[in-house]
């Protein structure tokens, strides 16, 4: 049924394209030779272009090297009935040094092989066993004495010159987009060493990876609208996770230190350029410490994945450098206003009905019990956030924003607690953590009030949690890095659904 709907969808040339691969495809099946799979590679294009590239056709041709790769076929030009050249195209990089060319002629690959390759259409997925010797081009190419269909494509590829140029099907169809595009494989294998690159650093710094629920019976941990679902063995309302943090620190309760998790967290929001229901973030925590510890060791952290994907810390972002190599930057919500919005007196700063009568111009409309920090916060995200292109700390957040957060011990009404910007978007949130039960229980009943009025992001009362914190959690500090927005940067990426291998889209119609 998909199938017949999807080519009734194709174009009429593209269906008598498909029609054509399933008859040969038909005939293989009657030869009882239709996808083998008994074909054992033992190359990679890559490791031959590292390895023999270098190499002169005399020292080939002295020392003959014996290969036996298998690959999509890219490319394929025939010389009459006796000779032919192809491309083929493996997973051993993401640049050009993934592909090799072969050769085949009919002395030497075989008249019977020959004749198949005749038939064989670009997209299928060939093995070939042969010796490597370089073209009067010098270029390095097997000579191919046998020849094998392992998998035939029934769909024609994109256009070599124009590829997938609907950015929609690049992401609805990521397998052809990964097939054609070198850019997309090298962006996600940067993802790759990224994510590798931070899961070493944690456990250099002696923390647990760790693995919690994705079905939560009370959603918690963030600000966040939840999907809600039901378990019908339990009969029972269930959501899933907008985060891991509450679980994360009932671990730092029962005595395990230092935890992180990399996790697939899920919130029922908008979907933009910078937002996907579904993404991946990494949650820390570590007793003993604080959030200016944390500030520090995020930075690093971040550094770190930078340099092992894509080289150094000096990155470029839409064309404009970002220096991840400096000490990050550290301001005051207030700061950051008088910084990137200059013009408000601390007067005005520090009144409310003058900041609500300000937001009205962004379209703007608080709620009725945001108190000031609230306030001074939304006109920092109206005026000042996307200015903050080189990375910057803002800290010193009101409480009444912050329900998980340590109070600061010194200025009344603000928490230890810090949010990372770059390229104008928050990349980190992170606070020295509540452990006061008490404390923590009068915020959550803050939270059910805040609900209660029409704020459906904030959080619900969870008991178990306050019963986890009454048997005493040590101080800690936790934070949650933002991967995918991350990633953005990293690859120079402008999009959230370019460096998400699957994006969530509206159904196809």
């Amino acid at each position: 049924m998909t199938t017949d709907i999807q080519e009734q969808a194709a174009a009429p040339d593209e269906n008598k394209i498909i029609a054509e691969r399933r008859a040969k495809l038909a005939t293989l099946r009657e030869q009882g030779v239709a996808f083998p799979n008994d074909f054992r590679p033992e190359h990679k294009a890559a490791d031959l272009h590292a390895q023999y590239g270098g190499k002169t056709r005399e020292e080939l041709e002295a020392e003959p090297v014996t290969v036996v790769l298998a690959g999509r076929m890219m490319l394929k030009r025939e010389a009459g009935k006796k000779a032919a050249f192809a491309t083929l195209q493996d997973a051993s990089g993401p640049k050009a040094d993934g592909r090799i060319q072969i050769y085949a002629t009919l002395d030497l690959t075989g008249e019977a092989a020959m004749a198949a390759l005749h038939h064989y259409d670009l997209g299928d997925i060939l093995g070939v066993t042969g010796t490597l010797f370089k073209t009067k081009t010098d270029e390095l190419t097997i000579k191919v004495t046998e020849l094998r269909l392992i998998t035939k494509s029934l769909r024609p590829l994109p256009d070599k010159f124009h590829g997938l140029a609907d950015q929609e099907t690049k992401y609805r169809q990521r397998y052809v987009d990964l097939i054609m595009n070198e850019e997309t494989r090298r962006t996600f294998k940067a993802r790759t060493a990224a994510i590798s690159s931070i899961r070493r650093f944690m456990e250099k710094n002696e923390f647990m990876e760790v693995e919690t629920p994705m079905l939560h019976t009370i959603p918690g941990g963030a600000a966040a609208k939840p999907f809600i679902t039901h378990h019908n063995a339990l009969d029972m309302q269930m959501f899933l996770r907008i985060a891991p943090e509450l679980y994360l620190k009932r671990l730092v309760v029962g005595g395990f230190d230092r935890v992180f998790e990399i996790n697939r967290n899920f919130r029922n929001e908008g979907v933009s350029i910078r937002h996907n229901p579904e993404f991946t973030m990494m949650e820390f925590y570590a007793a003993y410490t604080d959030y200016k510890w944390l500030m520090d060791f995020t930075e690093a952290v971040i550094r770190q994945a930078a340099i092992d994907a894509h080289g150094t810390a000096t990155l470029t972002y839409g064309g404009r450098e970002l220096d991840l190599a400096k000490p990050f930057h550290r301001l005051t919500i207030v700061e950051a206003i008088n910084k990137y919005a200059p013009g408000y007196t601390a007067e005005q700063l520090n009144d409310a009905e003058f900041i609500k009568e300000e937001l009205k111009k962004f379209g703007v409309k608080p709620f009725a019990t945001a108190g000031l920090g609230a306030l001074q916060l939304a006109l920092f995200e109206e005026t000042a956030e996307a200015q903050l292109w080189e990375p910057t700390y803002i800290i010193d957040y009101p409480v009444e924003v912050s329900p998980l957060a340590r109070a600061s011990d010194t200025v009344a009404g603000i928490t230890e607690r810090f949010e990372l910007f770059m390229v104008g978007r928050e990349i980190a949130n992170g606070f020295s953590e509540l452990n006061d039960a008490e404390d923590q229980s009068a915020r959550f009943l803050a939270q059910v009030a805040a609900k209660d009025a029409g704020d459906e992001e904030a959080m619900f009362y969870d008991a178990d949690y306050i019963r986890a914190l009454e048997y005493g959690m040590p101080p800690a500090g936790g934070c949650g890095i933002g991967i995918d927005r991350l990633m953005m940067i990293i690859t120079d990426s402008p999009n959230i659904r370019d460096v998400l291998l699957f994006p969530h889209l509206r159904r196809e119609e």
